[in-house]
C-alpha cells in the first residue's frame, strides 16, 4: 500500500496572473504569492488480486479498464504514470468537495501522480510532479485554470511563484519561525457555506477584457508587495493588502462574487478584521481573514455555526509519500 499527502493552499496576492493567457504575453509575467498550509488530501494506492479497478471519492468506481474511469484526473493522471490496472484508488481530504478556493482539484491530481509514480517504483522531483499536473488538468483536460496551485501543493511552503513564457519558476520566501506562529495565530480561513466550479468563474467573461488586463496588472503588482512585506517580517501591511486584493480582483468578473459573499465580508470587517480576501476563483469557498491573535475568538462568537472557522499552519514539506 501507498500513501500520498499534498497540501492545500492559500494565496496571498496574485491571483489570475498565473493563467497562461496573461503571464505569457505580459513582459513581467504573472506572480503568486502563496503557502502551503496543513490540510491536506490523501492519495491511497493498493495492488488488486484481480486486474480491475476500483476507484473510491465521493462516489464508488468499479471499472474493467482506464478507458472507462468517469474521474478525469484520475483517468488521466494513470494514463500518464503507466498504470493500466489491477489497483485500488482512493481519496480522502481533510477539507471535503471541490470549489473551496484552495486549490483541491490541483492537490488531488498532484497527490495522484506522487502515489501512481511510487507504485512504478519511482520518485518524482517536486517540479516533476507539478508540470505533470498542468499537463493532465490545463493540457490535456483543456481546464481554464492557472497553474499556481499545482507548484503550491507539489513544493510546500512559503513561496513568491512567478508565471512567463520560458516557464514556471518556484522561489522559496525564507521565514523564521516567530513569523511562522504569527502568520498562524493571525491569518484564519472562514467557510462562506458555498461552494463553485472555479472553471465555470475563470471562464466566465467581464464587461470589458481591456479593463480586465489593466486589473489582473495591478494584481501583479500587489503580489509584488505581498512578497516584499513577508520579506520584511510586515504581515500588517500584508493583512491590510488583502483588502485591496480583494476589491480588484472582484471587478475582473461578476461572477467572482455575490451578494452572500459581500454581505459576510462586511460583517468580519466591521467586527475589526484588518484583513479579509476570498481565495480562489470566486463565488465561494473560504475568506482569508487577518485580524489580532484575538480575533478568531471574535468570530467564532459572532458568525452562524455554517461560516466554520479554521486556524491555518504553513506545511513545508510540500507532496510526500507518507506510507
Amino acid at each position: 500500500m501507498i500513501i500520498s499527502r499534498t497540501p492545500l493552499r492559500v494565496s496571498f496576492c496574485g491571483g489570475g496572473t498565473d493563467l497562461d493567457g496573461f503571464a505569457r504575453s505580459e513582459p513581467n509575467g504573472g506572480r503568486v504569492v502563496s503557502i502551503a498550509i496543513d490540510k491536506y488530501v490523501y492519495v491511497t494506492l493498493n495492488r488488486r488480486f484481480d486486474e480491475k479497478i476500483r476507484v473510491s471519492y465521493s462516489e464508488i468506481e468499479n471499472v474493467g479498464s482506464v478507458d472507462e474511469i468517469q474521474h478525469a484526473l484520475v483517468r488521466e493522471a494513470m494514463r500518464l504514470t503507466g498504470v493500466e490496472s489491477g489497483i485500488e484508488i482512493t481519496t480522502i481530504a481533510d477539507i471535503p468537495g471541490r470549489g473551496t478556493g484552495l486549490g483541491s482539484s490541483s492537490t488531488v491530481t498532484v497527490g495522484l501522480l506522487n502515489a501512481l509514480h511510487n507504485l512504478q517504483g519511482r520518485s518524482p522531483s517536486k517540479e516533476q510532479l507539478a508540470e505533470e499536473a498542468c499537463r493532465v488538468e490545463i493540457d490535456i483536460l483543456g481546464a481554464p485554470i492557472g497553474r499556481q496551485d499545482q507548484y503550491a501543493a507539489s513544493f510546500g511552503g512559503f513561496n513568491s511563484i512567478r508565471f512567463g513564457s520560458a516557464g514556471v519558476e518556484v522561489e522559496p520566501i525564507l521565514i523564521n519561525e516567530n513569523l511562522s506562529d504569527e502568520i498562524s495565530s493571525k491569518f484564519t480561513l472562514v467557510y462562506t457555506g458555498m461552494t463553485r466550479s472555479a472553471s465555470k468563474v475563470l471562464a466566465a467573461k467581464s464587461s470589458s477584457e481591456e479593463d480586465k488586463l489593466s486589473k489582473l496588472r495591478k494584481i501583479r503588482d500587489q503580489a509584488d508587495m505581498a512578497a516584499e512585506m513577508v520579506e520584511s517580517g510586515d504581515l500588517d501591511s500584508l493583512g491590510v493588502l488583502l483588502n485591496d486584493a480583494w476589491l480588484t480582483k472582484r471587478k475582473t468578473s461578476p461572477a467572482v462574487s455575490n451578494q452572500e459573499i459581500d454581505k459576510l465580508y462586511q460583517s468580519i470587517m466591521s467586527m475589526g478584521a484588518k484583513g479579509a480576501k476570498l481565495l480562489g476563483a470566486g463565488s465561494g469557498g473560504f475568506l482569508l481573514v487577518f485580524g489580532e491573535s484575538n480575533f478568531r475568538e471574535i468570530m467564532e462568537s459572532k458568525l452562524p455555526r455554517e461560516n466554520r472557522i479554521l486556524p491555518i499552519s504553513i506545511d513545508f514539506s510540500g507532496s510526500e509519500i507518507i506510507h
